[in-house]
């Protein structure tokens, strides 16, 4: 596919008709700018035409701002797909299911962590467990032995159990998406392999792009100062801090099941497609059935994962700062999923509908007054973390209304990649990479020097630039930018 055949539709859309190719079911609509779009790899358009191809698509294949090569799907890709003549497909949602952001307020300022930062991000490394392995560090190891049995309540009931079990507090659970639960999960759909993966891995960060990062918010840098209000963004130079993890192993295991189940029935249905990597099943199957039993054990899994982490890192902030969780006010101002599918009401030819969203490094965004929201964000949208890179920042935004027209509610996730992370490893050595951002204000601890090297920011899209694309199309509206002061990596 020729990129000229990609048509301006406004300032930040591009379509690629139905007759780009044959066998493409709907066209693919791309939200981008004029640089973004023309910085975009080659493969983007091919797999998002690909998608294209899917049984039950809707309206369009989509491809956010952020959008890069994939497995199967594009990163930053999105497809709604009919839950009864369509089909649910690994490559849509990501072997990383429910990989995703959480964002945690304090009542903290620059001033007061600064002076503190080299411990409590030193503390923070300790007691978090991150990297390839599962519980590594210190303080961290075995700090939640997780049998079988429990493990099985983890996936069935995801927050839910955190909470049950001490490690949250009840309001928390109205400030993750779906509650921090999945409903459909089944154990008994999750393979011995990955159980045993995932025990091992509850409240750990993991590697590659997965980080804790402790934020601070300036003045020049809040764009709505009433809906950060309201979110809980209320003081000069307050602190925050950010989580970018999911399911680690055991959602990867998942997938990979799936995807060696999906092969032959893909025969078994008669269904063929343009690439092997978009293996999939009917959605209403005994095999997508199946799938999506265990995949929602894995979101649920990861829920719960963010959420152990979360209970540690309010315990490093007592241990440094002297002061109770609760008297530091370290809500969690919003948890939500980029690698996910799921089962949601929207209109299709002004009819509502339910539909099977796939959504694969990109963002539910739900406008103001969806009935799916919790009472604290009717007026505001739903609350949108974009996470950016190490060096350069992360946003917080909020859905509208528009992307309930437009993109069955959908934004971007991230700063999307520029370049493999092989290449980046030889631009950089991660020695050099920590010492240049400490220099600028950045104090990082990292388990893997090379893992930081391969996560430099030059490897990745302006993150301002992909923001301000959604804020354009009116789909996110960005509410906040996120410096970070101090980051730990996997």
């Amino acid at each position: 596919m020729e990129i000229s055949q990609a048509k301006k539709t406004s300032e930040v859309t591009w379509e690629i008709p139905q007759t780009a190719k044959s066998g493409m079911r709907v066209p693919v609509k791309i939200f981008a700018s004029e640089k973004l779009f023309k910085d975009m790899d080659q493969g983007v358009f091919e797999q998002a035409i690909n998608v294209s191809t899917l049984p039950g698509i809707q309206k369009f294949s989509y491809v956010m701002p952020d959008g890069h090569w994939g497995y199967g799907f594009p990163v930053g890709g999105m497809a709604a797909m009919d839950p009864e003549n369509g089909v649910i497909s690994p490559g849509g949602i990501g072997f990383d299911i429910n990989c995703g952001m959480r964002l945690i307020r304090t009542n903290l300022t620059a001033k007061d962590v600064k002076p503190k930062l080299k411990e409590l991000v030193d503390t923070l490394f300790k007691m978090v467990p991150a990297g390839v392995g599962a519980q590594t560090y210190l303080e961290a190891k075995g700090f939640i032995d997780v049998k079988r049995k429990q493990f099985e309540e983890i996936i069935t009931n995801g927050v839910e159990w955190t909470v049950e079990n001490g490690f949250g507090w009840k309001e928390d659970l109205e400030r993750i998406e779906e509650h921090g639960k999945i409903k459909g999960a089944d154990a008994s759909k999750v393979s011995d392999k990955a159980m045993k993966r995932g025990m091992e891995q509850v409240g750990t960060l993991g590697s590659g792009n997965h980080y804790l990062e402790i934020q601070v918010v300036e003045e020049k840098n809040i764009y709505d100062e009433e809906i950060a209000k309201k979110l809980g963004i209320n003081l000069p130079e307050q602190i925050v801090i950010m989580v970018h993890c999911g399911s680690r192993g055991f959602g990867h295991q998942v997938a990979t099941d799936y995807l060696r189940t999906f092969v032959p029935a893909m025969k078994k249905y008669g269904i063929s497609v343009p690439d092997l990597q978009l293996a999939c099943a009917p959605f209403s199957s005994k095999e997508g059935q199946d799938y999506y039993k265990a995949m929602a054990c894995a979101a649920n899994m990861a829920f719960a994962n963010r959420q152990v982490i979360v209970f540690q890192i309010r315990k490093a902030f007592e241990k440094v700062f002297k002061q109770s969780a609760e008297s530091l006010e370290m809500q969690i101002v919003y948890d939500v999923a980029h690698n996910q599918a799921k089962i949601e009401e929207h209109k299709v030819d002004g009819e509502k509908k339910n539909l099977l969203i796939h959504r694969k490094g990109s963002t539910r965004c739900f406008g103001p007054g969806h009935p799916e929201l919790a009472k604290i964000f009717q007026k505001t949208g739903q609350p949108v973390i974009v996470g950016g890179s190490m060096e350069t920042g992360s946003f917080l935004c909020v859905g509208t209304n528009k992307a309930m027209e437009e993109t069955f509610g959908t934004t971007m996730h991230g700063s999307g990649r520029t370049m493999s992370r092989a290449k980046a490893k030889r631009m950089v050595r991660g020695e050099d990479l920590q010492k240049d951002m400490e220099k600028r204000g950045i104090y990082v601890k990292t388990v893997s020097y090379s893992g930081l090297a391969e996560e430099a920011g030059f490897a990745y899209k302006s993150i301002n630039e992909v923001v301000e694309t959604m804020n354009i199309a009116g789909i996110s509206k960005k509410v906040v930018l996120l410096r970070p002061i101090g980051n730990l990596k996997g």
